[in-house]
């Protein structure tokens, strides 16, 4: 009856008995066949079970071994009295208890965690070996019987690989951390190495022009000193000289602020005409001394940019034009194309070969040349290259070798943006006036620049006062009871002093709005707007004498006006 069962067994012997004793024989053959395909089959079922990976146990009701496979023992480790029919599912978790913990904790008393979730849980866990060398994955659920089976899984492999990526990625989320610091660093290095470029830019512009401001200043004085000696034409080469170092100096700080990012654009609404015209007052003179034919073109659109730095880039494209070009013609003029306005400038020059185009922008990249007698460093374009870039403007050439030039900018047109309202200088007075008797007050903390500032205006028979210090300035006005000077000459950089407030100060101790010029190597468009909005003359060093004459002789009309 235990192994085909009571219902089975009942109908067995009752036929059996029906059919009396004459066939006992056939039914204990047939009994025999039956248990034989009954072994037969828990033999099938048993061997195919015990080559399952996993390990399979099953329990009664009452939670006692009924079935297992070999895995299940292997896997767990357990002796051979755990391998018996009967044995209790409490014993089992006891000795699982005291090898594996639950998860990944490491605590000794979970037998009857364990045990609930062995009996009466359907979700899947995780038992770790205690030495952590075993990871087991654990089912368990409900038979029809009320009895449980259960499932152990060695996963060991798929949670160290899984282990295994997590510190991975977890050590490399620590180098990218890493890097991520690093490049940060990166860069606020470079953003302070950027910084101390403009602080060197800015220092470099007031300590390297000042000597060449005072020489400047010293052969301008004997130029006018010397113009009948036959040593006038020496005195006016070494002036040519440094005025060819001025502009070469001037190149190389324009360009180290513009590759430091200290130069910002100041857009505003203008018309290029006027630039166009001051152009052409310019350059008028150098294209007749070289019986060049310049024409530019008049143009009456509205474009939207920095006009200071637009002034530059056309002044060098112009400049480069005249200097390259030997015979013909040079052509500037704007037309509209595409929404913007093209400002091009043509010439007759020897032209570019295509693979030679890219050099010119290069500093100190000088293309051969016919004229071997060219002055310059290959300068010029290099920083309309860097403005126009700066600007965002498209720079465009086109040249073939004998059929000149062609450089191209474009600009963005101000349709519909009114001009901005600039303030004007006066119209420049003759420089051939006289100054004579024209009281001066010059201040700078550079004895050089006030030897060599002293011999000029004495030279145009000014009345020259002279202060190095703010300090020295303020007991200059104290011990005057009406002001007494024409014009103030102020440097911007007083030691630790700010010249153009220096000015405000002593118009408001005064109450006289006196004439004044600020001289400085700072190139800053804040001072120079700061500068004009005060109402005071910007110069920057090296001061030019013409341009500083024609300050004075503005200041000295003022002065008669006053009086």
């Amino acid at each position: 009856a235990s192994a085909i069962g009571t219902a089975s067994a009942r109908v067995v012997m009752a036929l059996l008995l029906q059919r009396g004793a004459g066939h006992t024989a056939g039914a204990m053959r047939l009994l025999d066949d039956a248990s034989d395909a009954i072994v037969y089959n828990r033999d099938l079922l048993q061997s195919a079970i015990d080559h399952v990976e996993q390990g399979i146990v099953v329990f009664d009701h009452e939670l006692a071994l009924v079935c297992w496979n070999t895995q299940f023992r292997n896997l767990l480790n357990l002796p051979p009295e755990f391998g018996r029919v009967g044995v209790p599912l409490g014993d089992i978790v006891r000795r699982l208890d005291s090898e594996f913990v639950l998860g990944d904790t490491a605590q000794h008393d979970a037998s009857m965690q364990l045990l609930r979730l062995l009996a009466n849980q359907t979700e899947t866990f995780h038992l770790r070996s205690r030495q952590g060398n075993q990871v087991l994955e654990v089912r368990s659920n409900d038979m029809p019987d009320d009895g449980r089976v259960i499932t152990f899984a060695d996963i060991t492999e798929r949670v160290h690989a899984s282990e295994a990526l997590e510190q991975r990625v977890e050590e490399r989320t620590a180098e990218l951390t890493t890097l991520n610091t690093q490049l940060e660093k990166a860069r606020a290095d470079a953003v302070e190495i950027n910084a101390g470029k403009t602080r060197f830019i800015a220092a470099a512009s007031h300590d390297i022009l000042q000597p060449l401001n005072a020489a400047r200043l010293f052969t301008s004085s004997l130029i006018e000193r010397t113009a009948a000696s036959p040593d006038g034409q020496l005195v006016r080469n070494v002036d040519l000289s440094l005025e060819a170092v001025e502009e070469i100096l001037s190149a190389l700080l324009d360009m180290s602020r513009l590759d430091a990012g200290a130069i910002k654009p100041e857009l505003s609404a203008f018309s290029i005409n006027g630039i166009l015209n001051q152009l052409r007052t310019e350059f008028s003179v150098a294209a007749e001394d070289k019986q060049l034919d310049l024409t530019i073109m008049p143009c009456s659109r509205m474009v939207y940019s920095d006009r200071r730095l637009i002034r530059r880039v056309l002044q060098n494209l112009l400049s480069n034009a005249i200097k390259y070009t030997f015979s013909g013609r040079v052509l500037m003029g704007a037309r509209v194309r595409n929404g913007q306005l093209c400002v091009e400038v043509h010439d007759t020059g020897p032209g570019i070969p295509h693979d030679k185009q890219q050099l010119v922008y290069r500093e100190f990249e000088r293309l051969e040349s016919e004229d071997s007698a060219i002055q310059g460093l290959g300068l010029g374009l290099s920083i309309v290259e860097r403005m126009a870039r700066v600007l965002q403007h498209p720079l465009t050439l086109k040249s073939d070798p004998g059929s000149g030039c062609l450089f191209r900018l474009d600009l963005p047109l101000a349709e519909g943006r009114q001009e901005a309202v600039l303030s004007r200088a006066p119209a420049p007075v003759r420089a051939s006036g006289s100054l004579a008797g024209l009281s001066v007050l010059v201040v700078d903390n550079e004895p050089a620049i006030i030897d060599g500032m002293t011999a000029l205006l004495e030279g145009w028979r000014c009345t020259v006062t002279t202060a190095t210090s703010a300090d020295a300035v303020r007991k200059l006005a104290a011990s005057q009871t009406i002001w007494s000077y024409d014009a103030v000459l102020m440097d911007y950089h007083l030691g630790s002093e700010d010249g153009l407030e220096l000015i405000d100060e002593l118009r408001d101790r005064t109450g006289v709005t006196f004439s004044a010029a600020l001289i400085t190597a700072e190139r800053s468009a804040d001072v120079q707007a700061a500068s004009e909005a005060a109402g005071v003359a910007y110069l920057r060093k090296p001061v030019r004498p013409a341009v500083l004459r024609t300050v004075l002789m503005m200041a000295q009309t003022k002065s008669e006006a006053a009086e």
